[in-house]
This record gives C-alpha cells, sequence and structure tokens, in this order.
C-alpha cells in the first residue's frame, strides 16, 4: 500500500493577486507558484505520489507549468476549495494510501524539514498541522461614525496560531470526514478534523512557508527569489551597581538589594542587544541613534531601543533568526527570571521564544562583576537580509 501521497490544491482563481492568470501559474524566476510547490513534494524522501487538484479551465495551463513530472493524473476540483479537497480525496480511493498531505498551491516556499515534521507527528495523531504562535496584538474592527474602520476591541491572543500547510491526516479518516461536512463553510482540512472529533497535532511551522495572496505578497517572493544574506552582529555592555532595591534585566525587573545606574532603565541586557541587532545590519550603535546626553531617553525603558532596532532591520527588508544574550553578575540571580526574560523578549522582537537564548555567567569572583560592582551582558543576534 502507498505509505503517503501530497495533495496539491491548485483550482483558485487568485483574484486578490491580481494579473491575467490564476496565481499559482505566476511566475517566480523561472518557475511558475504550481511548479515550485509541487517540485517540493517530488524530492521529499517520504512521499510516495503527488496529485494536483485544478480548476476544470486550466488544464493546458497545469499541463504546461508540470510538463516532465512524474506526477499522477491531476483532476478537476469544484466551485469551494473544501469541495476540492474532497473530490481530491476521493480520487485516491484506489491508492488507498495511509497517509496525505494537503497543501496550497501558493505556498512555494515549504522546506523538506516541515514536511517530515507533519508527517512524523502522523505516527502518533490521526492529523497534524504546522503553525506559528500568534505575536502580534490582534484588534477588532468595526465601522466607525465617519464611515472608516475603528478598533472595536482588542482579541486575547492567547492561546492562538497561525496554521499553514502541508497540513497531514490518516487517510481514510479525512476523507470520511469530508463526506460528512460536505457544503459546509470550514476554512481549513484541520477544521474539517475537528469537526468530525479527530485530534489535530501541532508541530513547529516556518516564517518562510507563506501563502501567496496578493500582488505585494508576490513583491515580496521574488525579493526571497533574488537570495538572502545571513549576517551576525555582537553588542557588550555594563553597568555598575547604585542605590535601588531592583534591577531591569532583559526586559524583566528583578528584586535585589541594589539598582543600576544608567541614563536609561539601564537594562545591560537590552541595551547590549540593541548593539547586537544594529551591528547585524551596520547600524552603528546604540549611544549614535540614543546619545546619553540627550534628555528625551532620561529613565525610558530599554525596550525603546530594541523596538528601534527591529523597526531599522525591518525597513531594510531583514528578519531575525535568533538572538543569544549572556548576562555575567555574581547576584542577583539569572536562572529563575529566564523564562519571563524569554518571553518578554518574544514580545519586543515579535519572534518565537525558540529564537532566543539567554544564559547567566559569573566570572568566579574575578574582576568588577566579581567584586559586585555592576553587570555585564553580551549579544549577539543573527538576521537574514536580502543579497546585495
Amino acid at each position: 500500500m502507498t505509505q503517503a501521497v501530497a495533495l496539491i490544491v491548485a483550482g483558485g482563481r487568485g483574484a486578490r493577486a491580481g494579473g491575467d492568470l490564476p496565481k499559482q501559474y505566476r511566475r517566480l524566476g523561472r518557475e511558475t507558484l504550481l511548479r515550485k510547490s509541487v517540485q517540493a513534494f517530488l524530492a521529499h524522501r517520504q512521499i510516495d505520489a503527488v496529485r494536483v487538484v485544478i480548476h476544470p479551465d486550466d488544464a493546458g495551463r497545469c499541463a504546461d507549468a508540470l510538463a516532465g513530472l512524474a506526477l499522477l493524473s491531476p483532476v478537476f476540483g469544484g466551485q469551494e476549495r473544501q469541495d476540492s479537497v474532497r473530490l481530491g480525496l476521493q480520487s485516491l480511493a484506489e491508492i488507498d494510501p495511509e497517509l496525505i498531505l494537503v497543501h496550497d498551491a501558493a505556498r512555494p516556499f515549504v522546506q523538506p524539514a516541515l514536511i517530515s515534521r507533519v508527517l512524523s507527528a502522523l505516527s502518533a495523531a490521526p492529523a497534524a498541522i504546522p503553525a506559528l504562535p500568534v505575536v502580534d496584538t490582534l484588534k477588532r474592527a468595526a465601522n466607525g461614525t465617519d464611515g472608516g474602520l475603528h478598533v472595536a476591541a482588542t482579541a486575547d491572543r492567547t492561546g492562538l496560531w497561525r496554521a499553514q500547510t502541508p497540513q497531514g491526516f490518516r487517510y481514510r479518516p479525512l476523507l470520511e470526514a469530508h463526506e460528512r461536512f460536505a457544503g459546509c463553510t470550514l476554512t481549513d482540512d484541520a477544521a474539517v478534523a475537528e469537526a468530525a472529533g479527530l485530534e489535530v497535532a501541532i508541530v513547529e511551522g516556518d516564517e518562510d512557508n507563506v501563502k501567496l495572496t496578493t500582488d505585494q505578497d508576490f513583491r515580496r517572493a521574488e525579493r526571497l527569489m533574488v537570495g538572502h544574506d545571513v549576517r551576525t552582529g555582537s553588542g557588550f555592555d555594563v553597568h555598575r551597581f547604585g542605590a535601588g532595591n531592583a534591577v531591569m534585566l532583559c526586559g524583566v525587573t528583578v528584586a535585589h538589594d541594589r539598582g543600576l545606574e544608567g541614563h536609561s532603565d539601564a537594562d545591560v541586557g537590552l541595551h547590549a542587544l540593541t548593539d547586537a541587532l544594529l551591528g547585524a545590519i551596520g547600524a552603528g550603535d546604540i549611544g549614535s541613534h540614543f546619545p546619553p546626553s540627550d534628555e528625551r531617553w532620561r529613565g525610558v525603558a530599554s525596550e525603546v531601543f530594541v523596538r528601534h532596532a527591529c523597526a531599522l532591520i525591518a525597513q531594510a527588508g531583514g528578519s531575525i533568526i535568533n538572538v543569544d544574550i549572556t548576562l555575567i553578575c555574581e547576584r542577583p540571580k539569572i536562572l529563575p527570571h529566564r523564562p519571563a526574560m524569554r518571553a518578554r523578549l518574544a514580545d519586543i522582537l515579535e519572534v518565537s521564544e525558540r529564537r532566543i537564548s539567554i544564559k547567566a555567567t559569573t566570572t568566579e569572583g574575578l574582576g568588577f562583576t566579581g567584586r559586585r560592582e555592576g553587570i555585564a551582558a553580551q549579544a549577539v543576534a543573527t538576521v537574514r537580509v536580502p543579497g546585495d
């Protein structure tokens, strides 16, 4: 019996992307979105076969886009995505695979490791999806008195994740679920599985596994096709102890018998991190952007500096891969506060906690930190930016 089949959904019209062609037939570089998506699964050692579900009007386009690839014959989809997936699943009944991966053709940057994670999760669960935690603040909108959109409420993002594809399932349970809930309005295949009472596992998604929907998405994808540089910056900072009963470290207030002296809130960890982020894109140092002689920055929260560095990275078309901070002190103890620090930095940087490392060490009683005169911090930041 065939172990795993990938079903590529490519029957949409993609009107929001603009242009004369459905978006899955637009080119990125030398290849169409559809071909790039299909090739990712053909190249994966655990995928035994690939089938594409297309619009009845696109038979010629599909043949041209996928010429020379060893695929199962394409099948026609229905009016809605849910209909197309159901028809694609039904077309595989004779093959009767054990596992099925359903993927949107408009996600051409899916990586082998992501496919493997989904397949691996299916050994313990009937369904699995890749997803990323929601890090942006969510707002509910409503029409205002002026006719424009206004914020009606702030939604709680706790426990919210952004679902991606490929979504993986045991084949027979998913087919039965789709046939049972045909005609219902469910936004993805995981929702169909949920409606049927199937437990859906979550595995780590990939920020680069973007779905191309608008023309702006295509322009961003074209920049990705140009390639990226991975750059590293480092930062180091020191603050001496002074009067006080707490210190600010990596955005978290830590009780201590002394405070730290500094023009801002003296967060030595965030100061080192700011320099590392700026250094990664060749944008100077924290002092050149926030001079200590400027009274505007007296007592300000150091997250302002970090967010400024993040904004510069975003303006350069870059993104943060990971940051690594080491706090150097005898006291206070860092370990009890490390989870809160990682969570706070994830919020400030708008990245997953998995991309953040915070460590602590002492100098074995040597030097100014050993004499408990102050705290030092060093940071390393790795960012991805468009290639030259």
